[in-house]
């Protein structure tokens, strides 16, 4: 994940649209990861950061008097296998669960994925999945599937070795017992390149979040801020009064008929992982694209400007990542 930030300070703007039926966790996504240089700098970073879309453009700076070779990697969010919770994917049965594609001056990438599993215990498992065909997505389909046909020692086997477990329920048609992954799948795309001395690198890439949330407005209860999660909300998403007040509005006037039902919802990005590059990011330009001018969010940021009807932008220069971005939400059920 990259080398950007938004750092810490009141700032409580608008928000965007997907939603849950229950409890969603969010997927947190972020930039590029790169081996630290002394010569190459993150000129330029412009963040585009939306529901629906996040897009990042960089201008990298060779400084020094010799190319600079090297590996770019951008680390796909762990996937952990759990029955129990809903996870925020946009695809769960594809390698790519992200739609995530990168280009360099323009040209596209082909990237290459890496993907290894590891059991409960953090033990690497990979080969074991590969040599009986299952598929290393926990959360798809396809992997559930292929459990269901393994021999029962190689379930038991994998039973102990926390690999899976046994998801047991009555659905209406009688006690059912399902073996279910609950290793985690880590992914990581990577490329080669070659920073030319004295010049820049133009590198753009894109993915699809995972949005998660839960369907109502959680940190209030009966109007008033609760004590399961309202103090944390407003160190997380600096929620300020004046959210507060404009959520405690939305919750009455849905409760009288007088509304639209709002729900909330999650987007995260990671900023800190990759501050490999030499020195700061020289210029930064974060925005923001709530989606619908009926929805409101709240999130940190520093000068944070209104700029459209739905968009939001924070500009610096000299930056550094300290902290990663914590959306939260407010979205009417249509």
């Amino acid at each position: 994940m990259v080398k950007s930030f938004l750092a810490l300070a009141t700032g409580t703007l608008m928000a965007g649209s997907c939603l849950a039926n229950d409890t969603m966790a969010e997927v947190k996504g972020g930039g590029l990861v790169y081996v630290v240089s002394p010569d190459v700098t993150m000129a330029e970073e412009d963040l585009f950061i939306s529901p629906t879309k996040v897009t990042v453009d960089y201008v990298f700076r060779n400084q020094g008097n010799e190319d600079v070779e090297a590996t770019i990697a951008f680390p796909m969010p762990d996937i952990k296998g759990d029955p129990n919770t809903n996870v925020a994917i946009p695809d769960f049965e594809v390698d790519n669960f992200l739609g995530f594609s990168v280009t360099q001056d323009g040209e596209e990438i082909e990237p290459e994925l890496q993907q290894r599993v590891l059991s409960a215990t953090g033990v690497d498992v990979t080969d074991e999945l590969t040599e009986r065909g299952v598929p290393l997505l926990p959360m798809s389909d396809a992997a559930r599937a292929a459990l269901a046909e393994l021999p029962e020692d190689v379930l038991a086997d994998w039973l102990v070795r926390g690999i899976i477990m046994k998801d047991e329920y009555d659905a209406g048609n009688g006690w059912e017992s399902h073996p279910t992954p609950i290793w985690t799948l880590r992914s990581v795309y990577h490329w080669r390149t070659t920073f030319p001395a004295g010049e820049d690198v133009n590198v753009h890439h894109e993915y699809k979040p995972g949005v998660g949330g839960t369907t109502a407005i959680s940190f209030l209860y009966d109007g008033k801020p609760n004590d399961y999660n309202f103090e944390d909300y407003k160190t997380r998403y600096c929620m300020d009064d004046g959210f507060v007040r404009t959520a405690t509005k939305l919750q009455k006037a849905s409760e009288g008929g007088q509304g639209p039902y709002y729900m909330e919802q999650w987007l995260s990005y990671i900023l800190t992982t990759g501050g490999n590059w030499a020195g700061s990011i020289g210029k930064f330009r974060l925005t923001v694209d709530k989606g619908s001018e009926k929805s409101f969010i709240s999130f940190c940021g520093k000068n944070v400007k209104k700029t459209g009807p739905t968009t939001f932008e924070m500009t610096a220069t000299d930056f550094f990542p300290e902290k990663d971005l914590q959306f939260l939400l407010l979205v009417p059920v249509e």
